[in-house]
């Protein structure tokens, strides 16, 4: 079996003085970057870079051609390594994705990424109906809070109850320590 990192939407946007501040993004992006270069070191030819383009200009960040939507630095993707551009929350919808997991042979993924109530959701949801094995490491992931009919939900709630919605059914969750060990 072969394993493939996909990093989804570490983007400027989503940091401090970003257009879509996440809370706690530098540690997502920090155990991200971990991972990632557990990657480099371990499965060099299966690490996808996922990065959202807007659209729709409407969506307000993520706008081409803007520092926004750049790929943070902390996970700068190298030459070698597979840049995806999608234009929806789903990483597999209308991108290569899938075909080059399946072209390299992957079987299994492992999921780090930004937002995880919304990209990330989308993204696991879609591996695992396509049959991927999953695994999601939470720490490596960021949210925001939302609101609904005036009721407000912390980025720490939201986080939790995806990760929880997802775990077991969908994927396996682990955190960046145990991953790597």
């Amino acid at each position: 079996m072969s394993t493939a990192l996909i990093i989804v939407d570490i983007q400027n946007d989503y940091f401090p003085n970003g257009k879509m501040e996440l809370v706690n993004p530098d540690k997502a992006a920090e155990n991200a970057a971990k991972v990632l270069e557990w990657f480099r070191e371990n499965d060099k030819e299966n690490i996808f870079h996922v990065q959202h383009i807007a659209a729709d200009p409407a969506l307000g960040f993520f706008l081409p051609d803007t520092d926004g939507a750049e790929i943070h630095e902390t996970v700068q993707p190298l030459e070698n390594e597979s840049l995806i551009i999608k234009h929806f929350p789903n990483s597999f919808l209308q991108t290569d994705l899938e075909k080059k997991l399946r072209e390299n042979g992957v079987t299994e993924i492992v999921v780090v990424g930004m937002m995880t109530h919304m990209c990330i959701d989308a993204t696991v949801r879609a591996a695992v109906d396509l049959g991927f094995e999953t695994t999601l490491i939470e720490d490596a992931c960021a949210t925001r809070d939302v609101s609904y009919g005036g009721k407000d939900v912390p980025a720490e709630q939201v986080h939790y109850a995806f990760v929880g919605a997802l775990n077991g059914m969908y994927c396996a969750v682990t955190s960046t320590e145990d991953f790597l060990q």
